[in-house]
């Protein structure tokens, strides 16, 4: 899914990238759409075999780490999906091997481009919400029973904390840098499940508090975001249209494609009055703009694997605030630099 929804539409449609082969245990599929397409029977294969300047990887969690460390070995530059890698020592080792490579190492954490994110950044730039106090950031589903995949079974890297966590962490990094605290309650709380499918997460700051959940069991309409300040409050609800869209098969090649619906605008709040806040423009596709520029040595990747290591530290923050059933102090100097 990640693949096809995800890579390949912005891939296909974009001049910078040609597509020279790919691994999978659908082959079939591949060879109906693809006709002309190398298709490789692993990915070590892939790695290995193919004659490319980029490999990008969009397998099972806990596999990130030994898949990008062969592709940097063989000299590849490497976009990985989130989470960037399943322990952080892992990450640690890999941003060694790509400085030593001298090779772009870059992880798809492409919700910073989400047209919701950009207006929630506009809206606290432009301090119409005053001093903020408070952001709810949140990722709910109607999602009540299990189901056969890999991301709801036991495994390294599974469940919603690892799945849907590394979006909201990566945006609150983003707004507000690393947290002083971390207080975190991950459960499984659906009939049958034996991973986290529930997480109300707490990032303490001197300031500030930012609170991070996802709940299987919301029918109702999604609250996306809601962010408060001393002057007034911004709410906005339902998912950015992107992926939606993506999986109905839209081709993104004008920007417009990205633009959300007038009826899910958000809504901005002040101590009398309240009025509708149209949803900047956002769009994947820049996202791939920056990893061309990256990879031809024309700028920075348009995420570090530094920003994405940071998150996987607060993922794994949470998991022993869980696990102790206690608030915990980060110590931020012995992190990789963030994007905040």
């Amino acid at each position: 899914m990640s693949a096809t929804t995800f890579h390949l539409p912005f891939l296909s449609s974009s001049d910078e990238f040609e597509v020279v082969g790919v691994s999978t245990r659908r082959a079939e599929v591949v060879r109906a759409e693809r006709p002309n397409l190398p298709v490789y029977a692993t990915a070590e294969q892939l790695i290995d075999q193919v004659d490319a300047d980029l490999v990008i990887i969009t397998a099972p969690n806990d596999v990130h780490a030994a898949l990008t460390r062969r592709a940097l070995e063989a000299g590849r530059h490497v976009l990985v999906e989130k989470p960037f890698v399943v322990h952080s020592e892992q990450g640690f080792e890999l941003i060694a091997l790509a400085e030593k490579a001298q090779r772009v190492l870059s992880v798809f954490h492409n919700r910073r481009w989400d047209g919701d994110f950009l207006t929630l950044r506009r809206i606290m730039d432009d301090g119409v919400v005053g001093k903020v106090q408070i952001l709810e950031s949140r990722f709910d589903r109607f999602r009540p029973q299990v189901r056969e995949r890999w991301r709801e079974q036991p495994g390294e890297g599974a469940g919603i904390w690892y799945d849907l966590g590394p979006h909201l962490v990566d945006q609150a990094l983003c707004l507000f840098g690393v947290p002083d605290a971390v207080t975190a309650c991950l459960r499984a709380l659906r009939h049958g499940s034996s991973v986290c499918d529930y997480f109300h997460v707490q990032f303490h700051y001197a300031d500030k508090e930012v609170q991070l959940g996802s709940r299987p069991f919301t029918a109702s309409p999604n609250l996306r975001f809601q962010l408060l300040g001393d002057l007034g409050t911004f709410v906005k609800y339902g998912f950015d249209p992107q992926e939606e869209r993506l999986k109905q098969g839209c081709i993104p090649i004008a920007d417009e494609w990205a633009r959300d619906d007038a009826a899910r605008y958000g809504q901005l709040y002040g101590a009398t009055d309240g009025q509708v806040v149209p949803t900047e423009l956002g769009g994947y596709q820049q996202f791939f703009r920056g990893l061309a520029d990256a990879v031809q040595g024309q700028g920075p990747p348009p995420v570090t694997a530094a920003e994405a290591l940071a998150v996987i530290q607060l993922l794994e923050l949470a998991e022993r605030s869980h696990a102790a059933r206690r608030t915990l102090n980060v110590d931020a100097s012995a992190w990789p630099r963030t994007a905040g």
